[in-house]
């Protein structure tokens, strides 16, 4: 693929630890133990015919931490709409990508909270429940896998090249893909302008978005917003989508390694909008904090309106 990401953007087993450690943590109750619940009835999702993830044999599992539901062995890919009431709808969509290291995914906090705010807001918003990599099955084993990661996050190997980045997420772009064809096909049921479908991803989802618009060739994204996920520098397409990002200075993932990507973006004479918070950590999404970072959804959602995405297209 013609389009490549920054050579600091590909995943490490370090780095994936990390991700998921702090995927959807809260202000307080950080302590909280993960707790297996039963796979929640999801009767609006709908799934994308991606496929099976290859060589996955463990079923898809749930769990509660931090007050909040995460899913984890996800194999076979869906998209759960949240509609707008039609008396409200703008017209606009945005593709929701929850993080988790790629390992789980942090569905409530960073997936139907997200979607349900901006179905409030007249957009309609899509949930990606994206394939993972395979983790153990049992839950003992999955946090013992997850304890020996961390243990080697010290001695990461060398990051692949940048065109190998494609390849790695290539499961998850299909997906992502597949998400943005689907609402395309159905844009006329669920009164969605094709043209104005955003993507929005959290930490892993960012990761993920940031591909999407890169190398995702017909996905197409018509902005995009990158919440706590990786900024290091791109190569950016002439046609590169609006750019929101947030991030908060104390992030432990991020917060040090600067901010190459909002200045590609701008180097490229793109739009793009910054928010450094100076507190939040990682993770923090609808969580309620009192931090500033708690703002980033209403000024995500101001930007939008800034644009006319909050506004019925004439």
């Amino acid at each position: 693929m013609a389009r490549r990401i920054g050579r600091r953007k590909a995943l490490s087993a370090g780095l994936v630890a990390l991700l998921l450690a702090f995927a959807g943590r809260p202000a307080a109750a950080q302590s909280d133990r993960m707790t297996p619940i039963r796979v929640p009835d999801q009767p609006a999702a709908i799934t994308l015919g991606t496929g099976p993830l290859p060589n996955a044999t463990a079923p898809e599992t749930w769990h509660q931490q931090y007050g909040s539901r995460f899913a984890r062995n996800v194999t076979v890919a869906t998209l759960t709409p949240f509609l707008p009431n039609p008396k409200k709808a703008t017209g606009t969509a945005v593709v929701v990508a929850p993080g988790g290291g790629f390992r789980t995914l942090s569905m409530e906090n960073e997936g139907w909270d997200v979607a349900r705010a901006l179905a409030d807001r007249g957009v309609a918003a899509f949930v990606l429940k994206y394939r993972l990599n395979p983790t153990p099955a049992d839950l003992p084993g999955f946090e013992r896998a997850m304890a020996e990661m961390f243990s080697s996050a010290a001695t990461r190997p060398p990051r692949p090249a940048p065109d190998r980045m494609a390849t790695e997420l290539a499961p998850q772009i299909a997906d992502a893909r597949a998400a943005f064809a689907l609402i395309r096909r159905r844009s006329a049921e669920w009164d969605v302008d094709p043209d104005r479908i955003g993507m929005v991803g959290f930490s892993a989802g960012a990761m993920l978005t940031m591909a999407t618009t890169l190398v995702g060739e017909d996905a197409r994204p018509a902005f995009i917003g990158d919440i706590y996920g990786p900024l290091s520098a791109v190569t950016v397409p002439p046609d590169a989508p609006p750019l929101f990002v947030a991030l908060a200075a104390d992030d432990p993932l991020f917060g040090s390694g600067g901010y190459g990507l909002v200045d590609s973006w701008r180097a490229a004479k793109r739009p793009v909008e910054f928010h450094l918070y100076e507190q939040g950590g990682h993770g923090f999404g609808m969580y309620p904090k009192a931090t500033t970072s708690t703002g980033w959804f209403d000024a995500f959602v101001r930007w939008m309106d800034m644009h006319g995405w909050l506004k019925p297209k004439a």
